[in-house]
């Protein structure tokens, strides 16, 4: 899988989104269980299919551009609220950057950790490592680039985390991921009640570190991505349970920029699997 892998990243990025979005939309027609549950996520934010259908093709994009994220040549890179990260990292407070499933979530680490990692030292994701073997290796090879460093989904993976952020070094993680049962709480999302991580709110309560929302919006015609960074609405209430729904209603506030780009079919209301 790892050759293959390479083989596709030489790809140009407009090929990619060609096949990618096929491919989304064949996964739709074959899949009634997707489109039942990408109308059915939709519905509850409140969007009619025909106003988030190019979702449908965008879900593909993201899968067939990532081995040209991960092994291929650099993508061109636009910043929007890049003042927001500048004075977060000057602070020196640490940083937790806050994504959703939306647009292109692999760039963020990679555009935040080529930009600051040299002067502020490298940034910490959070991932969950792939239970097939052959796709474990390609993730682990991939992510091996100067200036990120991974952290497990475990309790060593958020001792890493939280000993990056009182180093003053930031990590980012997706609040949006469905967490095990036992590391999240139920907490409104577009109205509807969403098993929910804490720990996004728990790093930044616990060390002071400066909240901030990113996410990689996919540039029409293959022109790369621009990442969009911005503050909060309003300050992170100290209270873990607010905070958690704060997070929550920011996420929703960063979707609704962009719905024709979010994972509509990512199962947000699903129950959470069992610890171990």
């Amino acid at each position: 899988m790892l050759l293959l892998y390479r083989l596709v990243s030489g790809w140009p990025l407009g090929l990619l989104h060609g096949v990618g979005a096929a491919l989304g939309w064949l996964i739709w027609l074959l899949s009634p269980t997707y489109r039942r549950r990408f109308a059915q996520n939709a519905a509850q934010a409140g969007y009619a299919f025909g106003q988030v259908r190019a979702a449908v093709a965008h879900a593909g994009r993201m899968a067939c551009e990532t081995p040209r994220l991960w092994f291929g040549p650099p993508v061109p890179v636009q910043w929007q609220g890049r003042e927001a990260a500048d004075a977060a990292y000057a602070a020196g407070r640490g940083i937790v950057f806050l994504t959703p499933h939306l647009g292109c979530f692999e760039i963020t680490a990679q555009g935040l950790a080529a930009r600051y990692s040299a002067q502020y030292g490298p940034l910490t994701v959070l991932y969950r490592p792939a239970r097939q073997k052959a796709l474990a290796e390609v993730v682990e090879t991939a992510r091996r680039r100067e200036g990120l460093e991974t952290a497990p989904t475990t309790l060593a993976g958020v001792r890493q985390m939280l000993k990056a952020l009182r180093a003053g070094h930031a990590v980012g993680l997706l609040p949006d991921q469905v967490p095990p049962e036992g590391l999240g709480e139920w907490t409104p999302f577009f109205g509807k009640p969403a098993y929910t991580m804490t720990l996004a709110a728990r790093l930044a309560l616990q060390t002071g570190a400066t909240p901030l929302l990113v996410w990689g919006e996919r540039l029409p015609a293959a022109r790369g991505f621009c990442l969009h960074v911005q503050p909060l609405s309003s300050p992170l209430p100290q209270e873990l349970s607010a905070a958690v729904a704060h997070i929550n209603a920011e996420m929703e506030r960063l979707i609704r920029q962009c719905p024709q780009q979010y994972l509509w079919g990512y199962g947000r209301y699903k129950h959470p699997r069992p610890q171990g």
